[in-house]
């Protein structure tokens, strides 16, 4: 007996040609990834995700280790950077306690985050995004929203397929998967683009995701967090179904804007436009200490450490900055953040470090401390930065000089005396993050 056609359009994912109504594979390669939906040809506003971003690139630059479990992370009292999707299978988590997923994974592989090479090849991955459309929003160093409205006469096919040779072309030339969700918009773009990981690609109308909803928790929505569902669940609103029935006044009397917000996600209703090149709002770096830490010299080292990172990261993106902030959280987890303004943005690791090192003078007080952190912020392209009075512009021109030569010869070609004196034991850091 034959099968019914399918009657929505499609086009396999791999070849993108269109799909006969009738079959289950692309006659043109055989391909099974047949992507199909009524609103195929009206959509294009999209969310891109790249799978399991870092430890994807792990595995990409040791592909010895392409079939096994891997986390990004380190140290036992650290936490999961990122796990693969084999780690996965055993229950392994981002932000999971380190000694935890050892434990559910004890075969795991674990490397050490590496930000600049995963910067690297999020740029990579950002700047094929640009060559599709300019209406580019990045979120995070690997995902982004994209509208490719218009866009059809330029690529000589529907937004669709672009967003599938897009993925193709991310997979072969950078060595990396992605997953795409397509809808009206981005609220519902967001939620397609976690339906069908890794390599996934799918389709949502908004009345398909009003109906996806309905049986969600109402925590499903962005932004609803414990104590927002406590409050909600006071109110008997459990599921995304309760607030698809209430009244919007009567949420709205009851939560005030957040309600108003929550009635219009719930019925897949989100306004928001693609906002091209948000870019950054702070370069930062931070690490988690093995050993709680109270003296000022050892994390005056670790200081200089994490503002060559910043350094290194806003120059790379040619970026500048006039905010130093210095982040502090204390044995008990409470955190201290401390910024000061300078008049001239800079992207020196001299100065970064100088202003943030005073900073840390001051809260370096007896208290124990298990995390310090330090960003740039209100920041501004680099050009002509820290060459406006003549302190500043020899300290750039020395600084630029010993970059030029580690660029040569290796990071350790040289090395500030700070950075060269040993480091004890106790400070050696168990989680880095970057951002």
């Amino acid at each position: 007996m034959d099968e019914a056609p399918h009657p929505a359009p499609g086009f396999c994912r791999d070849c993108l040609t269109d799909a006969a109504p009738q079959a289950m594979r692309c006659t043109a390669c055989g391909s099974p990834r047949l992507l199909r939906h009524p609103a195929l040809g009206e959509l294009s506003l999209a969310h891109i995700d790249c799978d399991a971003f870092y430890a994807t690139v792990a595995k990409h630059d040791r592909p010895e280790i392409a079939d096994k479990p891997v986390i990004i992370g380190g140290g036992k009292r650290g936490v999961v950077a990122a796990a693969c999707y084999i780690a996965r299978t055993y229950g392994v988590r981002s932000a999971m306690p380190m000694y935890k997923a050892l434990d559910l994974c004890p075969s795991a592989i674990v490397i050490r985050p590496d930000m600049a090479r995963y910067v690297q090849v999020g740029r990579e991955v950002r700047q094929a995004m640009r060559a599709l459309t300019p209406l580019v929003e990045p979120i995070s160093i690997d995902e982004a929203f994209l509208d490719l409205s218009g866009t059809e006469r330029l690529h000589g096919m529907i937004p669709a397929k672009v967003l599938a040779r897009f993925a193709n072309q991310v997979e072969r030339e950078i060595g990396i998967t992605a997953s795409v969700g397509l809808s009206a918009n981005k609220f519902l773009a967001k939620m397609a683009s976690d339906l069908d990981k890794p390599r996934g690609f799918a389709v949502l109308s908004p009345s398909d995701g009003q109906a996806l909803m309905t049986d969600k928790p109402v925590g499903f929505i962005h932004g609803v967090g414990p104590a927002m569902q406590d409050k909600l669940r006071d109110h008997g609103f459990r599921l995304i179904g309760d607030l698809q029935r209430a009244d919007e006044i009567d949420l709205i009397r009851a939560f005030g804007g957040e309600g108003r917000r929550l009635w219009r996600l719930a019925r897949g209703i989100d306004d928001r436009k693609v906002v091209a090149d948000r870019g950054a709002k702070m370069i930062s770096s931070e690490t988690t200490f093995e050993n709680d830490l109270r003296e000022f010299t050892p994390l005056e080292r670790i200081l200089w450490d994490l503002s060559e990172t910043v350094s290194r990261r806003l120059k790379t993106g040619d970026l500048a900055g006039s905010t130093i902030t210095l982040k502090l959280k204390s044995a008990d987890f409470r955190q201290r953040t401390r910024s000061q303004s300078i008049v001239a943005p800079t992207q020196l690791a001299n100065r970064i470090f100088a202003i943030a090192r005073d900073m840390l003078a001051r809260e370096t007080d007896g208290t124990a401390f298990r995390l310090i952190g330090v960003g740039v912020s209100a920041l501004r392209s680099a050009s002509g930065s820290d060459d406006e009075d003549f302190l500043n512009a020899r300290s750039a021109h020395a600084e630029r000089a010993m970059d030029d030569v580690r660029k040569r010869f290796g990071d350790n070609a040289v090395v500030r005396g700070i950075a060269y004196t040993p480091r004890p034991a106790s400070p050696s850091s168990l989680r880095r993050k970057d951002s």
